[in-house]
């Protein structure tokens, strides 16, 4: 014998009666069943809706003509449970007021009705099937709303009852109702139905319960909100009831319990995919470790104080009577020792009752102020994680912090097996998102906004795209662009933004502002964010901090938050380090070459640097590697460099020696110096009149610089080349160094010399090496080397 129990959504349309149907006959086939269903879709709920607007003397009459003329009303004869309907609702219109006894009689209508609906649908295909009134034999105490089977009692009863029975007849069984023994109606609380099921297996000694819902199964997480959350195979019984006692809506405590006695196994199935074998549930022993995280929301935290009342015995046994006097269940529990502080998590629909029933416990405690106070915070919500141990929670709690999500609360188990924590509820699914994919290994889910999609920004964008597969298959990362912008619009895609990006930003970017783009992040409740800054904009570095202060970390191309006043540079760290977000930027000088990382390190580690030196620029690096050996004009290798993207749109931007500047002034204070870009002495290398044109003008215009550099390559001595260097030296254990950007030649056969194409060299001078500098030289421009540095960025981000 299997006791198969439909829920209300898997008889909530005809679609679902038919799986309904066909499973029974699929089933009926294999052997004898009993079956056991929760009222159809929303009854449940339209029923108590109905009773409200009675109570309220509102126009209740409508609603329930609209829930009698629902259309597979008409399939059996209802008018009994109809009629109860209609009288009940018409004593409380005419009192204006119900009790949970009421309640309870117009809730139960909801099961009787479905019950009669899914036995004459069978009758109708041909299967014998009568439906069953589960008063007649579940005997329960008078707690009405949640009441508790009498076992001893209920057990003979059903058995009776089901031996009298016809062995080729299907019962439909109600579920979630019962009677006390004087024949009032009972229900049994949240779950009840499953409660029922659980109760009639036992009673039966069936073979197995199968559990017929709207997914395949118990997952590591609700799959609604987290998408690669993974179906449990099996759980053993114990798990299972750990999973119902924190929270899994598929399950309860009270529907484990009565299978655990006699051994029956419960299999969690899907009525839309019946073929999956679902979640099998039993005593058969499983794999240790982490099996699922679930979710109680719409909960309140309930915060006691009383610090006159630290060390007086027996003050939180007067807390839970005052709560257990009103019914009140408490969740998680949080205590003080420095003072007598008590916070508990109640449901939120309980929290003010809790309130008023510790003020009253407490009034003259109060009144001598050894209490001080008793508030509540709502809109929270609980995440437990069964089967973590807490020696090995440091990974998913720095991942919360570092996604700016702190717990209100934190709690484990005894047994150190079981944590939960209380969030607020608006951060429920990102916290949930994120744990999630800390403890179970699967592939991390990163959410990037890109701004800047020119030349080096669509290479990355592009380069993200078509490695992102890869890299979750070698290192378990998901890489996902939500956001392209340009300095006006933004194209914005919570899935993830595809290879068609080009086109969608023409026809579906819309304008906006910085808060625009964090607001859509919360909203999405996207998780690891990272923005990504490939801008040259002076403008766009004042979103910075907005961007860190709502958990974003930075990477940037942009080197003009690094170089512009120490005071903001000061200010940005400040802010990294308060809100534990990182901030890279290794292609800000040598594009894709590992330097900033490698001073940082030297640094850290107390190597005193006395000096570094190099041609920090791959653009003007190719311009006078060629120019010095070619016989071309300089005009014609500028307009070489400009083609192949070595420069900034505007190559001024080079030949002022500003970059190469920017880049010194970023390496200083590294070595934290504070030196300002006002007092680098920089070689400037556009003759005065073309400095102040605009930029068309002066693109048209470079014949013009042809002359000042013929003169400086005709002064050049035998063997010697031209090369724009940067330096800094002085006393670098000082507050600032001394920097200086120079176009100098040196001999074709130094390091210097010897350079070729657009590479950049570094020379490091250390107190431990001497004069043996440390070199590091390299593609040093390019949009495809300075992309790829930005992503091996992004990558060292994502692996932190």
């Amino acid at each position: 014998m299997k006791v198969l129990k439909f829920g209300g959504k898997s008889l909530a349309s005809g679609q679902a009666f038919d799986n309904v149907i066909n499973i029974i006959k699929t089933k009926v086939n294999e052997g004898p069943i009993v079956i056991v269903v929760s009222a159809i879709g929303d009854t449940t709920d339209t029923l108590e809706n109905i009773l409200d607007l009675a109570k309220t003397k509102q126009d209740y009459t409508t609603a329930f003509e609209t829930f009698k003329n629902r259309a597979y009303h008409n399939e059996a004869d209802i008018n009994t449970e109809l009629e109860v309907l209609s009288k009940l609702y018409e004593g409380v219109s005419l009192i204006e007021d119900y009790g949970v006894k009421i309640k309870d009689q117009v809730l139960a209508q909801g099961e009787l009705i479905s019950s009669k609906i899914l036995a004459a649908q069978l009758n109708a295909k041909g299967l014998k099937a009568t439906p069953v009134d589960s008063r007649q034999f579940f005997i329960t105490d008078a707690n009405f709303g949640s009441a508790q089977a009498i076992e001893e009692v209920s057990k003979q009863k059903t058995q009776a009852y089901f031996a009298a029975l016809d062995k080729e007849t299907i019962a439909v069984v109600t579920g979630f109702i019962g009677s006390t023994d004087k024949g009032e109606t009972t229900t049994l609380g949240r779950n009840g139905s499953n409660y029922s099921a659980a109760l009639l297996a036992n009673f039966i000694e069936a073979d197995e319960l199968q559990n017929y819902t709207h997914v395949d199964g118990i997952y590591t997480a609700n799959p609604d909100w987290v998408k690669n959350a993974q179906k449990i195979e099996e759980l053993h019984f114990d798990e299972a009831n750990e999973l119902a006692n924190f929270g899994a809506s598929i399950l309860h405590a009270k529907t484990i319990l009565p299978l655990v006695e006699n051994n029956i196994p419960l299999r969690i199935l899907n009525t839309l995919n019946p073929e999956n074998k679902g979640t099998l549930i039993s005593n058969k022993p499983t794999d240790k470790g982490i099996k699922s995280l679930s979710v109680q929301s719409n909960v309140a935290l309930v915060q006691f104080e009383g610090r006159g009342l630290l060390g007086i015995v027996g003050v939180d046994a007067r807390v839970f009577t005052a709560l257990a006097n009103e019914g009140i269940s408490v969740g998680v529990i949080s205590q003080g020792s420095s003072e007598r502080g008590l916070g508990f998590i109640v449901e939120e629909k309980d929290a003010d009752k809790a309130a008023e029933a510790l003020n009253r416990e407490f009034s003259n405690d109060f009144y001598t102020r050894d209490v001080n106070s008793i508030s509540i915070i709502r809109d929270l919500a609980v995440i437990s994680i069964i089967g973590q141990n807490l020696s090995t929670f440091d990974k998913p709690y720095a991942a919360l912090v570092k996604n700016k999500i702190v717990p209100i609360l934190f709690n484990n188990t005894v047994t150190g097996k079981n944590v939960s924590l209380v969030v607020r509820k608006e951060e429920a699914k990102k916290a949930l998102n994120v744990v999630h994919g800390q403890i179970f290994g699967i592939a991390k889910k990163i959410n990037i906004a890109v701004f800047g999609n020119g030349l080096v920004g669509g290479t990355l964008i592009d380069q993200i795209l078509q490695s992102a597969q890869s890299i979750e298959d070698k290192k378990n990362i998901a890489l996902s662009i939500f956001a392209i912008g340009n300095s006006k619009k933004v194209l914005l895609n919570d899935g993830g933004i595809n290879c068609n990006w080009r086109e969608e930003i023409k026809d579906q970017s819309v304008a906006y502002n910085i808060q625009e783009v964090i607001d859509y992040a919360n909203a999405n409740h996207l998780e690891n964010l990272i923005a990504i800054d490939n801008t040259a904009s002076g403008e766009f570095i004042k979103n910075y901090i907005p961007l860190v202060e709502n958990g974003f970390d930075l990477i940037s191309s942009n080197k003009i938050a690094n170089t512009i006043s120490y005071s903001f540079y000061n200010e940005l760290r400040q802010t990294l380090k308060a809100n534990h977000k990182e901030y890279l930027y290794e292609t800000n000088v040598g594009a894709g070459l590992p330097l900033i990382d490698t001073i940082k390190l030297l640094h850290l580690s107390g190597e005193n640097i006395t000096k570094i030196k190099g041609v920090f620029s791959g653009s003007l690096s190719y311009i006078f590697n060629n120019y010095s050996i070619q016989e071309k004009p300089f005009s014609e290798v500028l307009k070489e460099a400009i083609t192949k993207g070595f420069t900034e749109p505007d190559p001024r931007e080079d030949l002022s020696g500003n970059d190469v500047g920017r880049k010194l002034l970023i390496l200083a204070r590294e070595l934290d110096l504070q030196n300002e870009f006002e007092e680098i002495s920089i070689q400037n290398l556009i003759p005065t009149d073309l400095q102040a044109v605009d930029t068309p003008t002066f693109l048209n215009s470079l014949e013009k610089l042809n002359p000042y550099f013929d003169k400086i390559k005709q002064g050049l001595a035998p063997d010697t080349v031209l090369r724009y260097v940067g330096e800094l030296s002085g006393d670098l254990q000082k507050d600032k160094g001394v920097l200086e950007t120079k176009l100098i030649e040196v001999p074709t056969s130094s390091a210097l010399g010897q350079l070729k194409g657009s590479d950049s060299i570094f020379e490091i001078y250390t107190e431990s090496y001497g004069d043996n500098p440390i070199i590091i030289q390299g593609a040093g421009a390019g949009a495809s080397v300075t992309a790829r540095g930005v992503f091996g960025d992004i990558l060292r981000l994502a692996d932190k």
